[in-house]
């Protein structure tokens, strides 16, 4: 079993992962994003780490025996100007730079590239904790109706399509018509935009309509960078009036599961597994 060092950057994706190794006794050491990564962390082997030193991290983790990197957890898009890096960051930043302007598929790209230059395998948080992925069929006690079928099937489209375009990995769809798409303001924002809108478009707790999907984009790496859900997600659903979440089987990380559940099955939401394009 080949130590891994876990990349933490926000949310409880990271805390979860690190959760999981210590139960399973995999090895394992944290390096911490500075002003991202939850202080509970510091409890585990590794260091803190600002996003430009390099060096720092991979000395790091030579230091503590890991072959394998997972990158977890949020970090905003950088202000590079901003980035302090160390003597190695000063040979990465410029690249990084380069590949942003080419979309976020190309920066997590070139970013993993360094590391796998430096001898590192890459692990996906779905292949760390296989059973984080949302599964094929419903995730709790709801189902989507054949009402819900059209709205599911239209809004898969339009996330893939915005994820094509290397957008976004989100779309709401209600009755037909696309309420919102996600760009970089992330899930969370687009549903508190949907929230918003007139009721005569949208559902309510009394009568939820709509639905979430969320897709990989078709150019990304999906080791980094899995479309992800939370328990946050399922709430802000509630709130915007929708009647669930639909994601690609296998394809969509589920955060919190038995809480994402729990959640789903009180607010009366189903969150729902397709399976996956056969090009995917």
């Amino acid at each position: 079993m080949r130590k891994l060092g876990l990349i933490a950057g926000g949310g409880s994706l990271p805390v979860e992962l690190a959760q999981h190794c210590e139960a399973a006794g995999r090895p394992f050491a944290v390096m911490r994003l500075r002003s991202f990564a939850q202080p509970v962390l510091a409890r585990y082997p590794g260091i803190e780490v600002g996003l430009g030193e390099f060096g720092k991290v991979f000395k790091a983790l030579r230091a503590e025996g890991c072959e394998a990197v997972c990158f977890a957890g949020v970090v905003d898009r950088p202000d590079f100007a901003a980035i302090k890096p160390d003597l190695r960051g000063l040979t990465v930043i410029p690249g990084l730079v380069n590949a942003a302007r080419k979309g976020d598929d190309a920066l997590l790209r070139r970013l993993l590239a360094e590391f796998e230059k430096e001898g590192f395998a890459i692990e996906g948080a779905h292949e760390v904790r296989g059973e984080m992925t949302l599964p094929r069929g419903a995730l709790g006690k709801h189902a989507p109706k054949d009402s819900h079928i059209a709205d599911m099937d239209r809004a898969l489209h339009v996330a893939r399509a915005i994820g094509a375009l290397d957008v976004g990995q989100g779309a709401v769809v209600c009755d037909g018509l696309v309420l919102a798409v996600e760009a970089q303001e992330g899930t969370d924002a687009m549903l508190r935009r949907v929230a918003d809108l007139p009721q005569a478009i949208r559902g309510n707790a009394e009568a939820p309509r709509g639905v979430l999907a969320k897709a990989p984009k078709p150019i990304q790496e999906t080791k980094v960078d899995l479309p992800t859900i939370g328990v946050a997600t399922v709430q802000r659903a509630a709130r915007a009036g929708l009647a669930g979440v639909v994601g690609e089987a296998g394809r969509l990380l589920i955060v919190d599961r038995e809480q994402v559940i729990a959640c789903a099955d009180d607010l009366g939401l189903f969150v729902y597994g397709v399976e996956p394009r056969a090009d995917a």
